[in-house]
């Protein structure tokens, strides 16, 4: 039923800051921008998904996951079906039509679907080496094991790749694919399990070819980056900028090995 991860909305108070600060940050130009459900938006289209910044509005669910089908009639259908159902009237994103899920039936996650295809990918404005090309995962925060796996598994039908329990990090880890990315689903070990409780959207891991030609970039323009250091996965090189953009802490990552986001 899933294509992707077609886009993520994060509202904002001041569009216009924060897609200068992401448009450095990413060093890409924005796509598009304009008016987003009465609200002032702005999109920066990556290669496998795409952000878009919109002001906040008092009435805000918070963070967005906007899924892409191919049929969005069927999809709304299914979903339903598996007790995933629509949220109101569909809207439209520019000439895309889309429609919400109700926020109460996925644990909290306020998701959305759409079909069609949006706008073509944003300009690199620096480098290649030093753009950050492409969204790697999405962190959820989850309450509930079995709740979480019957929304990205059963539900969403994301193939999930990896389960796994660390000590040394206290956390359980899923990992769903989704198209050219990964849906990583975080529990923290000795954390009792609950559905009374939301789950939460927690972060965005972003990929680049050259993790240190990126931090050195934004190192020099006065960003609060950290150091470059070995990832958790073998073979990836990761640093986590503190501070410069709306929704930090985030982490860009580089992939060495294999095809990047084919497993977690």
């Amino acid at each position: 039923m899933i294509l992707g991860l077609d886009h993520v909305v994060l509202p904002v108070d001041d569009v216009e800051d924060a897609a200068a600060r992401y448009g450095v940050f990413l060093g890409l130009e924005p796509a598009w921008e304009g008016l987003l459900d009465g609200a002032a938006a702005s999109l920066f289209v990556l290669a496998n998904t795409a952000l878009c910044l919109r002001a906040r509005r008092e009435d805000d669910p918070g963070e967005l996951l906007v899924l892409k089908v191919a049929d969005l009639d069927a999809a709304v259908r299914l979903a339903g079906r598996r007790g995933l159902p629509a949220l109101g009237e569909e809207t439209t994103f520019g000439d895309r039509r889309m429609v919400r899920l109700d926020p109460g039936a996925a644990g909290g996650i306020a998701l959305a679907l759409v079909a069609g295809e949006g706008p073509a990918p944003s300009r690199t404005a620096v480098s290649a080496a030093g753009a950050v090309g492409a969204l790697d995962h999405v962190v959820i925060n989850a309450r509930s094991a079995d709740r979480a796996l019957a929304l990205w598994g059963a539900r969403l039908g994301l193939d999930l790749r990896l389960d796994r329990s660390n000590s040394a990090w206290g956390a359980r880890q899923m990992f769903f694919a989704c198209g050219g990315l990964v849906m990583e689903v975080v529990m923290r070990l000795g954390e009792a399990e609950t559905t009374d409780a939301p789950d939460r959207f927690s972060g965005l891991a972003w990929r680049a070819a050259d993790a240190a030609a990126v931090q050195d970039r934004l190192q020099g323009l006065g960003f609060n980056v950290s150091e470059v250091r070995t990832g958790r996965k073998p073979g990836t090189l990761i640093f986590t900028l503190r501070e410069g953009v709306p929704f930090t802490p985030t982490v860009v990552l580089q992939q060495n090995a294999g095809t990047a986001g084919a497993e977690p």
